[in-house]
């Protein structure tokens, strides 16, 4: 809005001191960073006192781990102060015309609100717990539905995948490679690097980042037969839906150390960054030989409120914790990174650089799936872990808690680091 308002002023010919400089991306990216970070220091104080005067606090499960009984009336559902830190600066501050940005504040509102609704039914179910004088039992079928969260998923995949794939705003350019240049530039970009004249094209096909590639590039129709191709759309919004499922609910189970979930999206979210500018910056883009996406840039301002918005959360999710972010954090962090991974076509390098969350989430796949094998094999179940997800494997061994969180944090840079090189590994 204040973006808005200082290009209007312009455009009337009104000169405010100062306002030239919201036409800078990089100032209202470090913008973004500042004010998440003031909002979510000043008010998420206030909304810790707000949670503990209702009531609003953790119930602990007794698992056998140290120091789990302290986490006790610990207040959650602080993940709605993330949102906020989120989507205040990106109305400020990001041009609401632009679709990459419209795209985001749906995803999180949307994310944001199954994630509440979940908390909140869980929160209701133990309140009337108490009231009925019934001992509460968190697992209990209190919280929203399993599927009614996939559902929910489902439905933010479709509307990306299909904004992604129909919306003439969010097409991915790549460079020319024909022999001569054409009489007819019609649908061609005509680009002056240095001084050089280059032609970018429009991609027809969804294509994708693959790393370890000679031309870093993957058309998602070559997925299928020939006669098949007019269904690419289908089976584009498949594997969307397929990736902000797995990674926000990957998100999920990470969040289940103090500080362990909010650390690494803050850091994913860096690498995020830089992505969206090397690509969304044309000069960039054609040096490391990536793809151009044009109208990227904005996006940058909305990264950088997500990474304030993380890191100012850590002043009180951080060991010992003073709020937990609950589904309104995790849910939403999760799917965010996801869809960004997806417009700055960079999916296929998930595993590396959400490496923490692909890893927690298949020590819960391997966990239950050995379970149920060997309970059917030989009448008792086994298991690969010690507990799962794999934090809580090391805190079994006798880790502690701030020491799995660092070096899950240290694993998450070293990753994203790899992530970065692959741009320039063939």
């Amino acid at each position: 809005m204040l973006y808005q308002l200082f290009d209007w002023l312009r455009q009337m010919g009104i000169k405010i001191p100062g306002g030239a400089l919201f036409q800078f991306i990089t100032f209202r990216v470090l913008l973004a960073v500042l004010f998440s970070l003031v909002i979510t220091m000043i008010f998420g104080k206030r909304l810790i006192n707000y949670l503990l005067k209702k009531q609003v606090g953790e119930t602990v499960r007794d698992l056998g781990l140290a120091g789990e009984q302290q986490k006790k009336g610990t207040p959650t559902m602080g993940g709605f102060i993330i949102i906020l830190a989120i989507l205040i600066p990106t109305l400020l501050l990001a041009n609401l015309n632009k679709a990459y940005i419209r795209l985001m504040i749906f995803s999180t509102l949307w994310l944001g609100m199954i994630g509440f609704i979940d908390d909140y039914l869980k929160l209701r179910a133990k309140r009337i717990a108490k009231e009925q004088g019934v001992a509460y039992k968190k697992g209990d079928k209190d919280g929203l539905a399993g599927w009614f969260k996939i559902l929910g998923q489902v439905v933010l995949g479709v509307v990306v995948g299909a904004t992604l794939y129909y919306n003439g705003n969010t097409k991915v350019w790549r460079e020319y490679v024909g022999q001569n240049t054409p009489s007819d530039t019609t649908g061609l970009k005509v680009v002056t690097l240095g001084k050089e004249k280059k032609l970018f094209v429009e991609a027809k096909e969804p294509i994708t980042t693959i790393p370890f590639v000679k031309n870093h590039e993957f058309n998602y129709s070559k997925l299928l037969p020939q006669a098949l191709r007019g269904f690419t759309w289908i089976l584009y919004i498949v594997i969307v839906i397929f990736i902000i499922t797995a990674v926000s609910n990957g998100a999920n189970l990470t969040d289940g150390l103090d500080g362990l979930a909010t650390g690494t999206s803050a850091i994913v979210g860096v690498c995020l960054g830089i992505f969206a500018y090397a690509s969304g910056n044309i000069r960039f883009a054609e040096y490391l030989n990536i793809m151009y996406i044009p109208n990227l840039g904005e996006l940058s301002i909305f990264i950088g409120a997500l990474v304030g918005a993380c890191v100012g959360f850590l002043w009180y999710n951080a060991y010992p914790a003073q709020v937990f972010m609950g589904d309104t954090g995790s849910l939403t962090l999760g799917g965010i990174i996801a869809a960004l991974a997806i417009i700055v076509r960079k999916e296929w390098l998930i595993p590396i650089f959400c490496g923490v969350f692909l890893v927690e989430n298949l020590s819960v796949v391997l966990q239950v799936t050995y379970f149920k094998y060997t309970k059917k094999k030989y009448g008792e179940g086994r298991r690969i872990f010690l507990m799962s997800p794999l934090h809580h494997h090391y805190q079994k061994l006798g880790y502690h808690e701030s020491k799995i969180v660092t070096r899950f944090w240290i694993v998450t840079i070293l990753c994203v680091a790899f992530a970065i090189a692959t741009l320039k590994i063939r």
